[in-house]
């Protein structure tokens, strides 16, 4: 998949997440990075908070569905629609929510048939889900089959296809069979020793790229991911391209932040790793699990 942007073609992205006051967390991490990438965003809040909730309990506004929905609505109408390039959808607060998303995915798909959805399911980590089943599922069987791209962890990918997945073999099969053609697995297993990597497969092509793991990382990592790895695409580069250097930015921060003690992503600090990072990713072209198969 490369998308070549045409002169004057939409470049305007719906992000539809998280809203943290404190911290680089969904729509404060993916809405930074494609601003500073060159998108106009249209921003949409599904829950509110002062801070992760990694850090503590605290309030949590989420809008009556019925008012998230009439938003959701309002924009399917916007005359501006035109501008959409892409939709990105991440944590979302209720079950409730995924209707309106679907149908606003689809109405960006109607108005603009080149725009793509991301569909990053946040939905849980090594500790299992951390959202109501119900709201999981709904994502599952009413979001992914929308998704032109989906960015699990391998943790939510263990979810949605009920296994565990220890290997890369494992892992690549299950993002081959759990929903949309494109997966970018993050937390994926790692080839070199003590690292992790980020997989990605297609129908015809199977890729990893992978770095040290950073102990106790900051929140937001695949949040940020999704957001630059959409941003990628969009400028025109191709896939491994848009892996490795995805990747290498994401790593880049983070690694930044570790140094400084940081306990949030420090994108205001390390914005120009967005556009120019100069980190060292190993990238590996993997067998495909359909050639495997067949050998």
């Amino acid at each position: 998949m490369t998308i070549q942007a045409e002169a004057g073609a939409p470049r305007a992205v719906i992000v539809v997440s998280s809203h943290v006051a404190r911290g680089s967390v969904g729509n404060r991490a993916a809405v930074f990075a494609l601003e500073t990438l060159g998108h106009p965003v249209w921003a949409v809040p599904t829950v509110i908070l002062p801070w992760h909730p990694g850090h503590g309990r605290a309030t949590r506004i989420v809008p009556p569905t019925e008012q998230f929905s009439a938003l959701m609505a309002d924009l399917e109408r916007a005359p501006w629609l035109g501008e959409v390039t892409a939709v990105l959808s991440g944590y979302l607060g209720e079950p409730g929510q995924v209707e309106a998303v679907a149908s606003l995915v689809k109405a960006v798909k109607a108005r603009n048939d080149k725009a793509l959805y991301i569909c990053d399911p946040v939905i849980g980590d090594k500790g299992g889900l951390y959202v109501a089943e119900a709201l999981a599922a709904g994502i599952r069987d009413g979001l992914l089959p929308l998704a032109d791209i989906a960015t699990p962890n391998r943790y939510e990918l263990e979810w949605l296809v009920g296994e565990k997945l220890d290997d890369m073999r494992s892992t690549m099969r299950a993002a081959l069979g759990a929903g949309p053609a494109t997966m970018l697995v993050t937390s994926a297993p790692a080839m070199m020793a003590g690292g992790t990597g980020n997989l990605l497969v297609t129908p015809s092509q199977a890729m990893l790229a992978e770095h040290r793991t950073v102990e106790n990382p900051p929140n937001g990592l695949g949040d940020l991911s999704a957001a630059v790895f959409l941003a990628r695409l969009l400028a025109g580069q191709p896939m491994a391209k848009a892996l490795q250097s995805t990747t290498a930015a994401v790593y880049e921060i983070l690694a930044r932040t570790a140094k400084r003690g940081g306990d949030e992503l420090q994108l205001e600090t390390d914005a120009q790793s967005l556009s120019h990072p100069m980190a060292m990713v190993e990238l590996r072209t993997l067998i495909h699990p359909t050639r495997s198969r067949k050998a």
